[in-house]
């Protein structure tokens, strides 16, 4: 049986006092997580697009696998077990499978790592087994400002250096705020890379993310070799090729959806507003125009509405903020219960959020996990089930959850 949603449970208690709050396996209601009061006063367009039953938690293992990285962004699996893993001051780093950190691959292009810049994310070819190639996005100086940039080059056999290292995509124009690069680089399965970026955080820039003929605040869908695919939705129209869709605020989760192929990300608002969406093509998400947080400030985003006509709702938002990174789908014998759920990275607070979707894609409860260990950039579900999630600090880390006992 599905949980009701929690506003259905706050409108049965007014009207039942005492109405007890039971499992909602057992006819009863959930409350929320409990993150503190919300930024904003908005109502959600649907009941399962905010505020999940909290779903009872999960009793876990906690324990470090690496040591002595310097804010670690994001990490990918190895054929052999092994990790490649960013640091954003500008390193990539080859980690063993029993957890030995090795001296900085060389190779990598000249990096910008002011503010939120850096080395960024990195993947695997999906022919990596043949080609050996790697892909990562950074941020890259350009005629005197920064782009969200992805490259590739070839791995040596040695694990020691990239070669061949070329751009595939260069956001434009170059921005001089070094803030919001989204950077997540994602393969579909279907022979498309998709790559996120952010809007640069300013007044000035952010309107930006509602124009198409710029690439900021955007997804971009191309083939592995930077060309664009000839049925992404701008082509031949007003706008950049490279749009597969548009309207965001600052993406840095996005992942595959191994039970239907579809593509997820998840993206930072303001205060209030982060957002879970399911990006289609030529698609407007609303920033700045429409967002379901505030400014900084107290006042209003955009209309002062947290929806418009043409605008697409989000699939899920928090308020207050979790403050996403990095995601992924959960596919593994570790976790009894697990299998298909989405795993977030959080910095703030800082946790490991694990979402429970049902078969119609709705959110249908909600867990914080791993609290207390510091802000969390990126995840990854290990070969056995385990999560391992990044520490993003000047003494970084990669932590291991598994389940206790």
């Amino acid at each position: 049986m599905k949980s009701i949603s929690p506003f259905v449970a706050a409108a049965l208690a007014a009207l039942i006092p005492g109405l007890a709050l039971a499992d909602a396996d057992h006819g009863g209601v959930k409350q929320p997580v409990d993150r503190g009061p919300a930024n904003a006063d908005y109502e959600p367009a649907f009941p399962e697009q905010a505020n999940a039953p909290k779903m009872e938690a999960t009793e876990t293992t906690i324990e470090t696998f690496v040591e002595g990285l310097e804010r670690p962004w994001g990490i990918a699996p190895l054929p052999d077990g092994s990790y490649l893993v960013t640091e954003r001051p500008g390193r990539l780093r080859h980690v063993s499978a029993s957890g030995e950190v090795h001296e900085p691959i060389t190779g990598l292009p000249e990096i910008d790592a002011r503010e939120q810049g850096g080395l960024l994310d990195v993947t695997l070819s999906p022919e990596f087994d043949s080609d050996r190639m790697v892909y990562f996005t950074y941020a890259k100086p350009v005629d005197g400002g920064v782009a969200t940039a992805a490259a590739r080059g070839t791995l040596s056999e040695d694990m020691t250096a990239l070669e061949n290292v070329e751009d595939i995509f260069v956001q434009g124009p170059p921005a001089d705020a070094p803030m919001h690069y989204g950077s997540r680089i994602t393969f579909d399965g279907e022979g498309h890379v998709f790559i996120t970026t952010g809007e640069h955080f300013t007044d000035e820039y952010r309107e930006m993310a509602q124009d198409i003929t710029n690439t900021y605040g955007v997804v971009v869908r191309l083939n592995p070799d930077g060309s664009v695919p000839e049925d992404n939705p701008f082509v031949g129209q007003e706008g950049e090729d490279a749009i597969w869709s548009y309207g965001h605020r600052n993406i840095q989760g996005a992942a595959i959806q191994p039970s239907t192929g579809d593509y997820w990300t998840i993206e930072h608002g303001p205060a209030g507003g982060d957002e879970l969406n399911r990006p289609e093509p030529g698609a407007n998400y609303g920033w700045p125009k429409v967002s379901y947080g505030v400014r900084y400030d107290g006042e209003p985003v955009g209309i002062g509405e947290p929806r418009a006509e043409g605008i697409e709702e989000p699939v899920y938002y928090w308020d207050p903020v979790i403050a996403p990174g990095g995601m992924a789908f959960y596919e593994g014998g570790a976790f009894d219960g697990w299998e298909g759920d989405l795993v977030i990275a959080s910095l703030v607070p800082g946790e490991v959020v694990r979402l429970d979707i049902n078969e119609e894609g709705l959110v249908v409860g909600e867990e914080a996990l791993a609290g207390g260990n510091g802000r969390v950039r990126d995840v990854e579900i290990t070969e056995s089930g385990e999560v391992l999630f990044l520490i993003d600090s000047e003494a970084g880390a990669i932590l291991k959850m598994s389940p206790a006992n």
